[in-house]
């Protein structure tokens, strides 16, 4: 009897030092955003909703995505922006200290993808007046854009404007009656989302 009750201590005390003896777990790798938005092709969005995932649950990694708008590889920097302007419509005060990156050298990319993502953003979060004049600038350019996307996005964040800015308004009207009558369906829906939310707003 008593020497298996000294068999049960000794087995718990060398469980209690192997305890004692093993190694912490090791916390769980810091997962890679920029590994997520790498790869395929300017058609796929290869992780990125892994990614926006990732954001969601830790706003401050916000900032990574900022910082691979500048990646050397276009297609990291351009996910990157779009999850920038996915949050800028659903956490706009996440993206805000960051909205430079949407009136910087992004703005002026070739790839179309980068402009619509600038255009789309630009009414979502707030600017200066000296940084609203960019805002404007750009929005007017894009309405000449090639994309017809890139385009009719550009106009209805420029009538956004025009809201509270009539000078912009006459370039509204111009370009909305030229969409309205384009052979584009893409430039005529969105005419008429513009036409019907500016005819709901009333005259300014």
């Amino acid at each position: 009897m008593h020497l298996e009750a000294n068999a049960r201590i000794l087995q718990q005390r060398r469980a209690s030092t192997a305890d004692t003896l093993m190694p912490a777990k090791a916390s769980p790798r810091r997962q890679s955003l920029r590994d997520l938005l790498a790869g395929g092709d300017r058609r796929s969005v290869a992780q990125s909703e892994r990614a926006h995932s990732i954001v969601e649950r830790s706003p401050d990694r916000v900032t990574e995505l900022v910082a691979l708008t500048k990646d050397a590889d276009w297609l990291v920097a351009m996910r990157a922006l779009d999850l920038l302007e996915k949050f800028a419509h659903t956490h706009a005060d996440w993206v805000q200290p960051h909205r430079k990156v949407f009136i910087g050298p992004l703005a002026d990319r070739d790839e179309w993808e980068f402009r619509l993502q600038v255009v789309q953003a630009l009414p979502l979060l707030e600017w200066t007046p000296r940084e609203r004049a960019r805002v404007v600038e750009i929005l007017v350019r894009d309405l000449e854009h090639p994309q017809k996307f890139v385009r009719a996005w550009a106009l209805d964040s420029l009538a956004r404007y025009a809201d509270d800015d009539p000078e912009l308004m006459p370039t509204v009207e111009r370009t909305l009656t030229t969409f309205e009558s384009s052979e584009s369906k893409a430039l005529r829906t969105r005419a008429r989302h513009i036409r019907t939310r500016l005819n709901t707003a009333g005259p300014p």
